[in-house]
């Protein structure tokens, strides 16, 4: 099984935060810590990081925090987990020169498909939309067709 890092969904935790607000004031570590019951030396290492990534200003003073860089709408669950993790990734086929099979491989075409395939999913999934419950992207059995059109056209291209 792979998974995202546990400060990944911590981050996306504390943005949640930010964007469920309505009003766009900035956010203390210690708030953020206390509303998240995360520890406070963890969430101002992810506050870092998160600013780092371009997703968060700061501002100091008495009334000073941390706040949305743009609007949640606009930041996507692939921005938050490249800004946390590095680039998104299943194998390390996208990584050129890393893999000692690179050049020989018969099965990377496949994999830089799945990897879009991934990327494109959680890029279709803004933290505007992390808020409040999903509908599912795909059709799964049992599943409901999604409110609004989440996702792209199924692609022709891909054989």
């Amino acid at each position: 099984m792979f998974r995202m890092a546990k400060l990944t969904d911590y981050g996306i935790v504390l943005l949640t935060q930010f964007a469920s607000r309505q009003d766009a004031a900035p956010l203390t570590a210690r708030e953020l810590a206390a509303s998240a019951k995360l520890p406070l030396p963890t969430v101002g290492k992810l506050l870092k990081q998160l600013q780092h990534g371009g997703l968060l200003t700061s501002q100091r003073g008495t009334k000073g925090g941390y706040a949305l860089a743009r609007p949640a709408g606009a930041i996507t669950v692939t921005d938050i987990v490249e800004a946390l993790e590095g680039p998104l990734a299943l194998t390390e086929c996208q990584a050129p020169g890393v893999c000692e099979q690179e050049s020989f491989c018969a099965v990377k075409p496949n994999w830089l498909v799945i990897n879009q395939t991934v990327r494109d999913a959680l890029s279709r999934v803004t933290l505007a939309d992390m808020t409040h419950p999903i509908r599912p992207l795909w059709n799964f059995p049992g599943a409901e067709l999604p409110a609004r059109q989440l996702h792209a056209p199924p692609r022709s291209d891909i054989r």
